[in-house]
């Protein structure tokens, strides 16, 4: 009798452990990214880069020092600025995209893990964590607008006059506009990448490993999700709305259609623990950097990408931006304190 009820009691628990690690349906019989149980922690965390090695040689492009610990890189086409972010003191720091040489430092309240551009000539849009804040930074002259949002703001976006930031550990939205919080909304647990859309905001949480959409033709309402793979963390959009997610744990890009509805439709692996991502929606190309490797390769932007090239980087290569046409690209390393000014060529 004892037997029988604990094969009972298995049978009964086992479907309920089953959705949580295994792959759910994109609604037209397509499989969406699964999760492998004994890949994923237990209970739930945030996938995080791997450590980098020590780099071999000398990567190719031009190397600069920017200070302690930089993470977060936006480039601006109209001033021509890299902007990136530095940990102590925490500093955004100006630099010529074409020289290398630094223009300006500005004093933040606490440094950001990413950055993003409002618009050509800006401002950059900075998620102080530490600080609980979103700093405004205009360019090319530095002054500052702070707005409190919500606990630990890690990524952010900017759609019609707003800026849209992921709190990370408060698990919400928040919205910005003219330096005034306006709205808090509940989002999955953990957002770590905000992406803008035509008419939506999408939000990759990375303890939940989800992808929501919420509508702003409908006050934000959540517009359903979609399991976005082993440890996702990051995202980017190309013209057409479809978004590429880093599943940093699944060693993985991970794209999605936005239109008509969320739906998954490839997915390549990518070995190395791929973190950092942009886009350059000019030549249909995203750069992914894998820290596990000091590598960062350029995909096409296609619905099932490829790899088109490698290229050696610094070390520890978490953050980085592309400029239009991709001529160049930048790369942080937060180990060495250094900006990899990269001309791919080609």
């Amino acid at each position: 009798m004892r037997f029988a009820l604990l094969v009972l009691a298995a049978l009964l628990f086992l479907p309920l452990a089953l959705p949580a690690c295994g792959a759910q349906d994109d609604g037209e019989g397509g499989q969406t990214p699964g999760a492998d149980a004994a890949q994923q922690p237990y209970p739930p965390a945030a996938a995080e880069p791997a450590a980098s090695p020590e780099v071999e040689g000398t990567p190719p492009g031009q190397i600069v020092e920017v200070g302690e610990g930089p993470e977060g890189v936006t480039f601006d086409r109209q001033t021509g600025l890299v902007a990136v972010g530095t940990r102590e003191p925490g500093e955004l720091v100006l630099v010529d995209g074409v020289s290398g040489e630094e223009r300006e430092r500005v004093r933040i309240p606490a440094a950001p893990r990413h950055l993003s551009l409002a618009e050509p000539g800006g401002p950059v849009l900075v998620p102080a964590e530490d600080a609980n804040a979103l700093v405004e930074v205009s360019l090319p002259d530095g002054d500052t607008r702070v707005t409190e949002v919500g606990e630990n703001p890690h990524d952010v976006a900017f759609l019609d006059d707003r800026i849209y930031v992921g709190d990370e550990f408060s698990s919400t939205l928040s919205v910005v506009e003219e330096g005034r919080l306006v709205r808090t909304v509940p989002v999955d647990v953990q957002p770590g990448g905000v992406i803008e859309l035509d008419d939506q905001v999408g939000i990759v949480s990375v303890r939940a490993y989800t992808l929501e959409l919420f509508s702003l033709e409908e006050d934000l309402q959540a517009q359903g999700s979609q399991n976005a793979g082993l440890g996702p963390t990051h995202v980017v959009r190309d013209d057409g709305g479809r978004l590429f997610i880093t599943d940093t744990r699944g060693d993985a890009i991970v794209v999605y259609e936005t239109e008509p509805r969320l739906k998954f439709v490839g997915r390549l692996e990518l070995p190395g623990s791929p973190y950092g991502i942009a886009i350059d929606r000019e030549s249909e190309r995203v750069w992914v950097t894998l820290t596990e490797r000091n590598e960062v390769v350029e995909l096409n932007a296609a619905d099932q990408p490829q790899v088109l090239r490698r290229f050696p980087t610094v070390r520890q290569p978490n953050t980085l931006a592309v400029t239009p046409g991709g001529s160049r690209v930048f790369i942080a390393s937060r180990t060495d304190g250094t900006l990899q000014l990269l001309d791919p060529g080609g």
